[in-house]
């Protein structure tokens, strides 16, 4: 592999990162970008993990959702084992999926009936949060070498630093509109009942509490109700 070239491309690939305008789009980048890099990937995909279950949050190529779901119905699985380790362990490679497998006994039969020659699976996380795996697969048995096991680590590394960034302009994003929507709603409730500010927040929280629906969706269907009841 040239080196030079790698971190040129890691180079233009931080900033494409860094350019795209939503959390989902920088997701469709990542998985985009490595089948684009990874010496012999021919896949790839972001799985994490919810309430015990694993969700697929971007897919590129075959395989890596009915990989996916494998892993988190046997509970096992490179990419499952990167996305929940707790033991510091944060890069997980089956070299040659036609070979027993100690780690993965289970899986790495069901994985070959899917065609999968090879995989490995990436942490990506930076010093205070974990966004799941990055996964990367290929048919060929053997097509990951160590080198492409350093790639994918550089990648990943790029990658949860992005998801960082776009996380954090996502959830500001979100606490903008919530805090339009709830405005809004507290002045439709405080025009048609004559409230005053704080009777009509308590209003909205009482509606949210007694109903247990999020505050911003209360706030929503007050204001998509108004017009019919204006």
């Amino acid at each position: 592999m040239d080196w030079r070239e790698f971190a040129e491309q890691m180079a233009r690939l931080a900033r494409r990162l860094l350019a795209q305008d939503s959390l989902q789009a920088t997701l469709e980048e990542i998985v985009s970008a490595s089948v684009e890099l990874v010496e012999g990937c021919e896949a790839a995909g972001v799985l994490t993990l919810s309430k015990g279950r694993t969700v697929t949050l971007a897919a590129h190529g075959d395989w890596v959702e009915e990989s996916d779901r494998l892993q988190g119905e046997l509970r096992e699985g490179p990419c499952f084992d990167a996305a929940c380790r707790t033991d510091g362990e944060r890069i997980f490679r089956i070299a040659d999926m036609t070979k027993p497998q100690q780690g993965w006994p289970r899986f790495a039969p069901a994985a070959r009936d899917l065609g999968i020659g090879s995989m490995m699976g990436f942490l990506l996380y930076t010093h205070d949060q974990d966004f799941g795996a990055l996964d990367f697969y290929s048919h060929r048995p053997g097509a990951f070498t160590r080198d492409s096991e350093t790639g994918g680590w550089l990648l990943a590394s790029h990658a949860a630093v992005a998801l960082a960034s776009a996380r954090t302009v996502d959830q500001l994003e979100h606490a903008l509109e919530t805090r339009h929507a709830i405005g809004e709603a507290m002045g439709i409730l405080r025009e048609r009942h004559r409230l005053s500010e704080e009777d009509a927040f308590a209003v909205l929280r009482r509606l949210s509490q007694n109903h247990n629906i999020k505050l911003r969706d209360i706030a929503q269907t007050i204001r998509a109700d108004a017009p019919r009841q204006a």
